[in-house]
């Protein structure tokens, strides 16, 4: 048996269910709100939460995060009985284990409680823990650790594989590591079928970029095509599913191939064959799927530019989410130091330092281009620091340092004033003069004293930007 909390302001419903569900031998904790749930979810290892969508000081919901970030995530039922079709597919989509509206009765929710607790009893005996060498894919934080979680179910399965993140993520990475652990994985297991399927690692592992392929060529390159030149047999050979038979075929940004390319791709994933153009054979394709996009499909189907067929087909592979850089700052600093030993080591550079000032700064950066974005960076600031050992943030690429410190000075300011102080404040004017001459020596340091690109990022004009470098002898 496990144990259970329930999150509800509703005392008589949680009296009822707690009744039922010690009753059947599980141990239940109880919270009236948020704060008390979340204390009381951090207090005890709960196998399964119950938890409304509306309690006294918030949304319900908005606890589910929290509890997707906890040792061991425990299921989550959700009780609404206002039955809000936002809120159902928000928890739905954040991966909750039911969503009843119907609270009359407490059977129902008993039985949902029970069968998560049964459900993660199973998972927990059927599946050991997986190792999975990850390479160079760095992270520690909450949102990666479920990202490994679902790396371990891709290794330790058949199933085809959709990656979704924004472009610098690391899709391509995880593509690899699924392909690569297959077999420590599945080696394990006596089933046949799971057997035969370890050997994919060895097998070759094919890309197919949907944004490289020209669209005339998309169809030929990915499933061959009959030539009087060539036998059909050996012009199929060089198709890049026919590569891929037996291993893998990552298609990355699955999204920008042609439509007709698309459907002709969930036709052969479906069938399991393959049909060269202008072939009247086909021949069995064997090898698994993984696809990669930084879009949302789903909104590409309703506007007639990705392929419903091929959607049904990804809607049924297991789906990992790469979080952005910028929503995992708790791993910019372990993926700085990975990846500048990793350069130093190729460049034949000694190891590097950081200043703190460095680190700051690489911190409130947003990396709109994510890992990619950094490597670059880091990249960037080994060529102009050379041998010298200490990299600085004056050694990072200008349009970076420029936006921290243009989003710090654009960043509301509240100043302490210390009472002893007062007496000794100035007056508003030479305040005001003294900022302003503060802002300019900063900008036109940061611009190497461009003005145009100075009156750019300031919004400043011109003549303006003149006119106060002259009042502050700034020429």
């Amino acid at each position: 048996m496990g144990k259970a909390l329930i999150i509800d302001s509703n005392q008589e419903l949680v009296t009822s269910l707690s009744t039922l569900l010690s009753s059947i031998g599980h141990t239940v904790y109880t919270a009236a709100d948020l704060a008390q749930g979340w204390s009381q979810a951090q207090a005890h290892a709960v196998a399964a939460v119950v938890l409304a969508s509306r309690l006294p000081d918030g949304d319900g919901l908005a606890l589910l995060s929290k509890l997707t970030q906890l040792p061991s995530p425990p299921e989550v039922v959700i009780i609404d009985p206002a039955g809000d079709p936002q809120s159902a597919e928000f928890a739905l989509g954040n991966g909750v284990w039911d969503y009843l509206t119907d609270t009359r009765e407490v059977e129902p929710v008993a039985l949902s409680v029970d069968q998560a607790m049964q459900y993660l009893g199973e998972k927990t005996a059927a599946v050991p823990p997986v190792s999975i060498p990850r390479e160079r894919i760095i992270g520690a934080g909450p949102k990666m650790k479920a990202c490994f979680a679902l790396m371990a179910e891709a290794v330790t399965s058949d199933s085809h594989v959709l990656i979704v993140g924004e472009p610098g993520t690391g899709k391509e990475l995880f593509a690899r590591a699924i392909h690569s652990n297959g077999s420590r994985a599945r080696v394990r297991s006596l089933e046949p079928k799971l057997r035969a399927a370890a050997r994919r690692s060895e097998k070759n592992f094919v890309i197919a970029d949907g944004e490289a392929l020209p669209e005339i060529l998309a169809d030929s390159v990915l499933f061959g095509q009959a030539s009087e030149s060539f036998c059909e047999a050996d012009n199929a050979r060089n198709s890049l599913i026919a590569q891929a038979q037996g291993g893998t075929l990552f298609v990355d940004e699955i999204s920008e191939l042609p439509l007709s390319t698309q459907k002709a791709l969930a036709q052969t994933v479906q069938e399991r064959c393959c049909r060269p153009l202008g072939s009247r054979n086909a021949y069995e394709s064997n090898l698994r799927l993984i696809a990669a996009t930084s879009r949302d499909l789903e909104q590409l189907v309703s506007e007639g530019g990705f392929s419903e067929e091929l959607l049904g087909v990804l809607r049924s592979c297991l789906t990992i989410e790469l979080p952005p850089l910028r929503e995992r700052p708790e791993d910019i600093q372990e993926l700085i130091r990975h990846h500048t030993h990793r350069l130093c080591k190729i460049y034949h550079l000694a190891p590097k330092a950081f200043s703190a000032e460095l680190l700051d700064t690489l911190g409130a950066y947003a990396w709109p281009g994510n890992v990619r974005e950094l490597i670059q960076a880091i990249n960037a600031m080994l060529a102009m620091a050379g041998e010298e050992t200490t990299l600085h943030a004056k050694h990072l690429p200008p349009h970076l340092r420029i936006e921290v410190v243009c989003r710090h000075l654009q960043e509301p300011k509240v100043n302490v004033i210390p009472k002893q102080s007062a007496a000794a404040l100035p007056d508003f004017k030479t305040f005001q003069m003294e900022a302003e001459r503060r802002y300019l020596e900063e900008l036109l340091g940061l611009t190497g004293r461009n003005v145009a690109r100075a009156c750019t990022i300031s919004g400043i004009p011109r003549p303006r930007l003149h006119e106060m470098m002259a009042k502050y002898n700034l020429k």
